[in-house]
Formats: C-alpha cells, structure tokens, sequence
C-alpha cells in the first residue's frame, strides 16, 4: 500500500515541479495526473495503485460533501448570480459532449 502512495505522490510533485520549472499555466497536480495516465497506458495498469486506491473508492462520495457545505454556505450570491452558473453548465456540457463524441470518432477509426 506504501508504494502505490509514494507513486501517486510522486505524480504529483513531478507535476508541481515541472510546472513551476516550466512556467505552465496549468495547476501541478493536473499535469501530474496527466502523467500518471500516461504512465498507467504504458504499463497497462499498475497493482500497487490498485491496492492503495480500491479503498478510496469506496467512500469516494464523501468528498461532495464540501462542495455541498459550500453551496449552502453561499447560497444568496448563488441566487444572485443563478443565470450566469446555469448558462455556463449547460455550455460546459455541451462542449464536453461534443468533445467526447468528436473524440470517440478519432479513436474509433
């Protein structure tokens, strides 16, 4: 279990590092987990990840509760600015949809 936490974390820092080394203007912990995807398709999977992380899964939902902390903590600038939230979820949703479907069509041939 050790190792697959040393991995993951590994990950991460390589990603802080090359961030800030780079001057990227994209968070550490994104490129990290963009590098820890490719190095999972190179190795097709990895069994110390896989020990380390089945339990985190598993109470995976526990993590909603801060957003929802959050929403209710905020909710009358969340009733001030309703439009603008909804209108970017719908946009962000369409442009996901299409970029999985664009995507799939690549990948498929």
């Amino acid at each position: 279990m050790i190792e697959g936490l040393i991995k993951l974390l590994a990950f991460q820092v390589a990603g802080e590092a090359a961030v800030y080394t780079l001057s990227l203007p994209i968070p550490g912990a994104v490129l990290g987990m963009a590098l820890l995807f490719v190095y999972l398709v190179y190795r097709q999977g990895d069994e110390a990840l896989d020990t380390f992380t089945a339990p985190f899964l598993r109470h995976l939902s526990l993590l909603f509760i801060p957003a929802a902390v959050g929403i209710m903590a905020h909710l009358d600038r969340i009733t001030e600015e309703w439009l603008a939230i909804a209108a970017a979820l719908v946009a962000s949703t369409i442009v996901a949809v299409v970029v999985t479907a664009v995507s799939l069509r690549l990948l498929k041939r």
